[in-house]
């Protein structure tokens, strides 16, 4: 019986890059977490140890660095794209190149009213994402966000749904709906405003969210990715992940008092988790942008 090594890449995963501008007294901050990944003739690495195309972890590191400075860091799509291009192109042994990029956003803090020229407050747990794949079949574009955590007091319904031995919940026609949201979104090109086009799609998710009288998280999310491609044409598909954040009403009736939907304990396990993908028909298939990007088979 034959054995053969299989699918292989490496990469350095996690470089915390942030970049400070100081072009002017009024300083501005870039704050990322980088993770670069390659793929190509690395097979003699494994089979025998020989490290002769290996460029090092540590040097996809140092080029993350490097590029904050040399490139700077406009958009994260822009700066990703200029990294696996550079893996891809100036590094023989690569043929292809993954680089994912989370950018974690500050807000700059005011003293007696005026914006502070140096100083920043981390704004909440919600993630700007890009994953960018440069290769011999193209280059990808992946923009996304995690972490977007959404909430409406009403407007949900769940009922109607099938039942079991082992089924105990009960219908509801208006409950508490919250999520956290992952959406990552493919672009069709590799040149866009993508500033511009994150807080639009980012804005689409989330007044769909807020106007859809929900049946279901399950139609929830089709709604938001059907709001998303509909109002940007500059985009394949979009994929969402949502943990349903379950908010349960507590009963007070043991202190003698009524509960008519003001109170409610947030359960944070175990949660349902509901995904989908909106795609456009005439969308060319691009398997190789989301190769190997967690959650997103």
């Amino acid at each position: 019986m034959a054995i053969s090594l299989g699918h292989n890449r490496y990469g350095k995963a996690e470089t915390r890059v942030v970049r400070i501008y100081r072009d002017d007294e009024r300083h501005e901050i870039r704050d990322l977490n980088v993770s670069t990944s390659l793929r190509g003739e690395f097979a003699d690495a494994h089979l025998l140890g020989d490290q002769g195309n290996v460029l090092p972890t540590d040097s996809q590191r140092n080029t993350c660095f490097a590029f904050a400075k040399s490139h700077g860091i406009g958009e994260i799509e822009t700066y990703a794209l200029a990294l696996a291009r550079h893996f891809v192109d100036d590094v023989t042994p690569v043929a292809e190149a993954r680089v994912e990029v989370e950018e974690f956003c500050w807000d700059r803090v005011a003293v007696d009213g005026v914006d502070h020229a140096h100083t920043w407050v981390r704004r909440g747990q919600e993630v700007r994402t890009a994953a960018v794949t440069v290769g011999a079949d193209g280059a990808w574009v992946v923009s996304g966000l995690e972490d977007l955590v959404l909430l409406k007091s009403t407007g949900s319904e769940f009922a109607g749904f099938l039942t079991d031995p082992y089924t105990t919940l009960e219908p509801t026609h208006d409950r508490v709906m919250a999520t956290s949201l992952t959406a990552r979104w493919r672009h069709t090109g590799t040149d866009d405003d993508w500033q511009a086009s994150y807080a639009s799609v980012r804005r689409s998710l989330v007044e769909r969210f807020a106007a859809v009288h929900s049946l279901a998280l399950q139609q929830t999310l089709w709604e938001m990715g059907r709001a998303a491609l509909e109002a940007h044409q500059g985009l394949a598909e979009i994929r969402l992940s949502a943990p349903n954040r379950h908010h349960n009403l507590v009963d007070l009736t043991p202190f003698g008092l009524d509960n008519p939907g003001e109170v409610f304990h947030a359960a944070d396990r175990p949660y349902g988790l509901i995904e989908a993908a909106v795609v456009r028909d005439d969308a060319p298939p691009a398997p190789g942008a989301w190769q190997d990007l967690p959650g997103f088979v």
